[in-house]
């Protein structure tokens, strides 16, 4: 009997091991995403975010929202060239197959032809459909702090 209740909390602990590795390594999968998005963006990479981006996703800016057609046509374009985002913190939150990254970062972007940098709460919702995962929803929300850099 004693064997049988020490295997069973082995057991326990294995399987909540093996769930926290699973769990660190979507987490770690969807910051490596949005890191080579940011880069993707920063070098107007149209054919990696034409893969990344959800048919069906969303981008919230200062200046209005769109859904990805548009969103592609202003990198393509210039419009806004995502210079450089640089990122200071990232929190990560799981609801079944979608995950939502929440980072504080300054991005340094041209806008116009003028260079601005402004801090930015951006909330990033990514999906999981068959196994991959996609961007669903990109929002910039402006911070009242000052710009770190």
């Amino acid at each position: 009997m004693k064997t049988l209740v020490i295997s069973f909390f082995v057991a326990i602990a294995s399987l909540q091991l093996a769930f926290a590795q699973s769990a660190s390594s979507q987490e770690q999968e969807i910051i490596t995403l949005s890191k080579d998005k940011w880069g993707w963006m920063s070098d107007k990479n149209v054919d990696k975010l034409t893969t990344l981006f959800n048919d069906q996703s969303m981008f919230v800016h200062m200046g209005g929202s769109w859904g990805k057609s548009q969103e592609l046509e202003v990198i393509k374009s210039g419009n806004i060239w995502y210079k450089k985002a640089n990122v200071y913190s990232t929190t990560f939150h799981q609801i079944g197959n979608t995950a939502i990254l929440l980072s504080d970062l300054d991005l340094v972007a041209v806008v116009g032809g003028n260079e601005v940098t402004n801090p930015f709460m951006v909330t990033e919702v990514f999906v999981n459909q068959n196994g991959k995962w996609s961007l669903g929803q990109l929002s910039f929300s402006r911070l009242m702090r000052p710009v770190k850099n």
